[in-house]
């Protein structure tokens, strides 16, 4: 296989990064540029998060202790002190609270307010009513972000016990369905299974976080090459900013951790994507897209090209080594 070099990928990233700063640790989501329309282009949630996680991801996480307390500080000002919510915006409350935290801890830092609105659902009773009564979460996307969430940031702040979060993964356990590995309301309905797999995926990097087992990972693996082979997924996968490649990977590489079903045809279908996707990813304008100076959607980009190292050793190279912020945390 030819070698694939990813190096000018995330120096361009870095760049990006670079002309998002407002000052130290405080970054903009977004920069104007032109036909963007309107927006906040001051300082953002997602913007502060999605910068640490960046330079966390390509090795160039920042080391000095007082740029360190900088974001520190900038993200921890975002939470509110009554509620213990983050918020932004463009995502549920639950996920900005989750990112937030998540970016936080890669400091070894947490919020400076406990999650008082989310308390209650340390009773996984209440956790389990709220899933299945305030969002059918079978059927609503919204409800992983939710759900995913909740789990990321008790298990980040240390507020969930093992007990807890062992009834949490019993609970998923017992709704995953079998035949697809999935979270889904219509497992036969297959202009929803790009939709299915990028909810599903919030769920697996919590199960990556306790080193809990996939439920079906055979079936999960099935979903995941039959979806991209299928033409299941929009005719812009891997040809755009997005996290849904990110999400399609990691769940099909992480399943591929327990079993060997269809073990080389990953393989295959990986580099035959990361080909495509790479290339894609080397001839952006990133002084000029409007996607690309997306902070938050770069970060998934980054996150997926971060998974194919890890899926295709010694194929996907780079001379700025990646790490992978879920296989330190939960959530992205």
């Amino acid at each position: 296989m030819t070698k694939l070099d990813i190096t000018p990928i995330l120096e361009n990233a870095l760049a990006v990064v670079e002309s998002h700063k407002i000052s130290d640790g405080n970054y903009s989501r977004w920069i104007k540029l032109p036909g963007m329309g309107e927006r906040n282009y001051g300082t953002n949630a997602y913007g502060c998060a999605d910068a640490a996680n960046i330079l966390y991801t390509l090795g160039k996480f920042p080391t000095d202790l007082e740029l360190r307390a900088s974001f520190v500080k900038h993200l921890q000002s975002m939470q509110n002190p009554e509620t213990g919510y983050f918020t932004e915006g463009s995502h549920h409350i639950i996920h900005t609270t989750a990112h937030c935290t998540a970016a936080l801890e890669l400091f070894d830092a947490r919020p400076l307010h406990p999650f008082t609105d989310m308390l209650k659902y340390l009773d996984i009773n209440e956790f389990k009513k709220y899933m299945t009564e305030d969002y059918n979460f079978l059927k609503c996307g919204k409800a992983a972000h939710a759900g995913a969430g909740i789990y990321a940031s008790f298990s980040i702040n240390g507020d969930a016990d093992a007990d807890w979060k062992k009834a949490y993964f019993d609970f998923f356990d017992s709704t995953c369905n079998p035949t697809s590995g999935l979270w889904e309301k219509n497992p036969d309905a297959d202009f929803t299974r790009r939709f299915q797999i990028g909810d599903s995926f919030h769920y697996y990097f919590n199960y990556g976080d306790f080193h809990r087992a996939i439920p079906y990972p055979e079936a999960l693996i099935d979903s995941c090459l039959d979806a991209y082979k299928g033409g299941m997924f929009e005719a812009e996968f891997g040809r755009q900013f997005h996290f849904i490649e990110m999400d399609w990977l990691y769940c099909m590489n992480r399943a591929s951790h327990q079993t060997s079903h269809r073990f080389d045809e990953i393989k295959e279908t990986a580099y035959s994507f990361a080909k495509g996707y790479i290339d894609y990813l080397q001839n952006v304008d990133y002084t000029n897209d409007p996607n690309a100076n997306d902070l938050h959607l770069l970060f998934g980009v980054m996150c997926a090209l971060a998974e194919l190292q890890k899926m295709l050793p010694g194929e996907v190279e780079s001379e700025i080594g990646l790490r992978h912020v879920l296989d330190r945390r939960p959530f992205i």
